[in-house]
């Protein structure tokens, strides 16, 4: 099982690590520590940029080097980046896999050429990779819990995340221990559900509309994998004059995300602190650089839950559900600002907003 951790462990505990040098100068400046590459999926969706700047702090105040390059969503074109950034010299790899099975040669040649491997937020499932994600389970849980709450029967819409990436699977089965005692008591009906290709929010919107075909409107709830699946729902519903009344959910908690929240056209965001996420990333990249092993990363679990069941080292960082009613909490962590998360909504609405 996985072990959980909680807010305050989460926002309060940091990977110890000695400083190594002179603070790197520019993206890939070199300082006197190792040179840490980096593979983007893509930086389409607003929380990479989150999640680029937090690792490349920690980069530069253990003194390294960052190296990046971004796949644009093209599995090929992520395993040329893999050996271009084992070229210019990185010590240690942090992937955002656009494809986990696509990516595994790429990840075997830095493995080859004893470059240790980082698995960032989404698992690429090879023993010799150091998985580091949110509990995807346990966030699948909270969007149910949330929809649930807000809608306890009718019809639900599952729209879920890319067939290639296994967090989806992830969600979509925290989801479903929540929500089967209700489909089974005949509570809840299953009426739809849809991988996104790509995560894409256009994709989303059209999984949605077909949904709302096949069922002449009449969905009650949906429980969307992301919020930009859950931004490509809500506009298929706003189409047929139903945002608002039909709870979404969503997580990652992107700035339109939080406004939708405020406006009330979603319910629900899971709030995964990316700045931790990148944080932890390099440091445990660096770490291991240093040729630290992967079980000696402080926090690190053994797991084993994956499609292969293979044995993996990870770490599980604890998300955050957020609602209208603790909306506050990203606006006083800094996470987003409060003109952004209430623009456009009415005075007195939201307390958070006040």
């Amino acid at each position: 099982m996985i072990n959980r951790l909680t807010r305050r462990g989460l926002l309060g505990t940091a990977l110890a690590l000695p400083a190594l040098g002179a603070v790197a100068r520019g993206a890939q400046a070199q300082g006197r520590g190792p040179v840490i590459g980096v593979s983007w999926s893509n930086f389409q969706e607003e929380r990479w940029k989150t999640d680029e700047a937090a690792i490349q702090a920690a980069i530069r105040a253990a003194g390294g080097s960052y190296l990046s390059a971004d796949a644009q969503s093209n599995p090929g074109k992520q395993l040329t980046d893999i050996e271009s950034l084992l070229a210019r010299g990185a010590k240690a790899l942090i992937v955002l896999a656009q494809d986990a099975a696509a990516v595994r040669p790429g990840v075997q040649k830095a493995i080859n050429e004893g470059v240790p491997v980082v698995g960032y937020d989404r698992l690429i499932e090879m023993p010799e990779v150091f998985y580091l994600t949110f509990d995807n389970v346990e966030v699948g849980r909270m969007m149910a819990r949330s929809v649930l709450a807000a809608k306890p029967e009718g019809n639900y819409a599952f729209i879920k995340g890319s067939s290639a990436d296994p967090n989806a699977d992830f969600l979509f089965r925290g989801s479903m221990e929540i929500l089967k005692p209700h489909i089974d008591a005949g509570r809840i009906r299953n009426v739809g559900e849809a991988y996104t290709d790509g995560w894409l929010p256009a994709n989303a919107q059209r999984n949605m509309e077909q949904m709302l075909t096949r069922n002449n409107n009449r969905i009650d709830a949906v429980v969307a994998a992301n919020d930009g699946t859950a931004g490509g729902a809500i506009a298929a519903l706003a189409a047929q004059g139903l945002a608002g009344s039909v709870p979404v959910s969503g997580q990652d908690a992107d700035r339109a995300a939080l406004n939708r929240i405020a406006a009330g056209t979603q319910t629900v965001t899971i709030w995964k602190d990316a700045r931790e996420l990148g944080k932890n990333a390099a440091e445990i990249a660096v770490r291991l650089a240093g040729g630290a092993r992967l079980a000696e990363v402080p926090g690190a679990v053994q797991w084993n839950e994956g499609p292969q069941r293979a044995r993996m080292t990870a770490r599980f960082l604890a998300p955050v559900p957020v609602t209208r009613e603790n909306l506050g909490v990203v606006i006083e962590a800094g996470w987003a600002p409060k003109a952004a998360v209430c623009q456009g909504v009415p005075a007195g609405r939201v307390q958070a907003c006040n």
